[in-house]
């Protein structure tokens, strides 16, 4: 139908190429725990993801199958998925997989993002978090609403939250942050018309 919303992206691919681009992502995702795509690609892998998560928590015969069905290397991600990632997010209730917004990271500009396991070694939130609690305590300044908010969500499904972000908070204090200088200068176009210099 004409000028139908859209039920997902198409990503500018065909059904078949969605479908192994997707799978691809999902299944770096779960063999990294943190991967860095274009927007629209983390937000569609997201979902397939998520999926996934909630057949490792079935932990039937039928979810196996299915699972097997959309990871690339099934028989090393199987008993991750239906081990450690289960046992990781048994109660937590949804939410399994986290899109971050980051800076471009190819030259077309195209708005790209880290997409990611919560709760895992390689959260995001989890490191800022505790990245920022070092820098207010070692300013001698008290902890903010937003922070403690955003610490509140960091612990509550992680197993013994308060004493990782604790542990995290140390070794941030123990690491000098520095300014940052290496930002890419992305040359400016040439005008494609003749100067009075070519002459």
């Amino acid at each position: 139908m004409a000028g139908a919303r859209l039920k997902y992206r198409h990503l500018g691919r065909t059904s078949s190429h969605r479908q192994a681009l997707l799978r691809n992502l999902v299944t770096s995702l779960f063999t990294h725990e943190s991967i860095s795509t274009t927007y629209p690609k983390a937000k569609e892998a997201q979902r397939l993801a998520e999926q996934l998560i909630t057949l490792g928590k079935r932990n039937t015969e039928a979810s196996k199958r299915r699972a097997l069905s959309i990871f690339f290397t099934p028989h090393e991600l199987l008993p991750k998925l239906f081990g450690p990632l289960r046992e990781r997010y048994a109660d937590r209730p949804g939410g399994y997989t986290r899109v971050l917004r980051i800076e471009p990271l190819k030259s077309d500009q195209a708005p790209s993002a880290i997409l990611e396991l919560v709760d895992g070694p390689k959260d995001m939130r989890f490191a800022m978090t505790a990245r920022t609690v070092a820098t207010l305590r070692k300013q001698g300044r008290p902890i903010n609403e937003m922070t403690e908010r955003n610490i509140e969500k960091v612990t509550r499904y992680r197993e013994d939250g308060q004493r990782e972000l604790e542990r995290m908070v140390k070794r941030m204090k123990e690491v000098e942050i520095e300014e940052r200088n290496d930002a890419i200068t992305i040359p400016k176009p040439r005008d494609p018309r003749p100067s009075e210099e070519d002459d």
